[in-house]
């Protein structure tokens, strides 16, 4: 039989919270366990998205959970994703799978620590190169209320910094000379090596044992100006526990 879940449940589950929270273990997520998150994407100065999506697990190995994300209203198929057991995420790095997000590292405990370091070849066309670092870290537990409801979850933060080789460049320039009635056209190329450029970036997340994964999490990218790029947030709207 399926279970939904809800915040007034969670809330009652003090003391045993209590106790897990000095060292949660991985989640059982099972086949059917679904949660719907209100999805904010901020780019820019004014560049503002959000959509609400709901994430369902397809089927689960002793390594990874398939599942599947659907934004409501839209007419498109759900996309099917990939993730690791403990919710990392992995993509394609220098054709190599290459954990680049590890919000969760089991068990959970006060104080714990990990960190993602990698670096990737023309990641874009302005980038020869581009390394990432980050330190994450368990700080405890903290009171967080968002449309689910009002959860004492476990909160991991992460700080990083980001390491970029600009591609080379050619500049061309062209100027007109004229000498006695004749135009000659002067053409001047130069190259500048690979400039480098750096940036910080700035995680939050709040993990609820009961749920099976976060249910607020904020992701901020930071410019070599120490100017936000992007901050993307997600908070939980509903879930759904028990698989099929």
């Amino acid at each position: 039989m399926k279970t939904i879940r809800t915040a007034a449940t969670l809330l009652s589950l003090g003391l045993p919270f209590a106790a897990i929270a000095q060292s949660a273990p991985a989640p059982d997520v099972k086949t059917g366990d679904s949660w719907t998150y209100t999805m904010t994407t901020e780019k820019g100065p004014s560049g503002w998205t959000q959509t609400h999506d709901q994430l369902t697990v397809l089927r689960t190995t002793s390594s990874h959970i398939y599942y599947e994300s659907k934004t409501a209203g839209s007419t498109q198929a759900p996309k099917e994703l990939i993730a690791g057991a403990d919710w990392s995420r992995e993509r394609s790095v220098n054709g190599t799978e290459t954990v680049v997000n590890r919000p969760l590292a089991f068990p959970l405990s006060p104080g714990k620590t990990w960190n993602i370091d990698y670096t990737e070849q023309h990641p874009n066309p302005m980038f020869a190169s581009q390394k990432w670092n980050s330190q994450y870290r368990v700080t405890g537990t903290e009171a967080v209320e968002v449309p689910a409801g009002k959860f004492q979850a476990i909160k991991i933060e992460a700080e990083g910094d980001w390491l970029a080789q600009a591609e080379p460049r050619q500049t061309v320039t062209q100027a007109a000379q004229v000498e006695q009635g004749d135009t000659t056209i002067i053409t001047h190329a130069q190259k500048t090596g690979p400039v480098p450029t750096t940036g910080r970036t700035y995680k939050a997340f709040w993990y609820v044992p009961e749920v099976g994964r976060w249910v607020k999490s904020v992701e901020e990218y930071y410019g070599s100006n120490g100017v936000r790029n992007a901050r993307y947030t997600t908070e939980l709207e509903s879930f759904k526990k028990g698989g099929q």
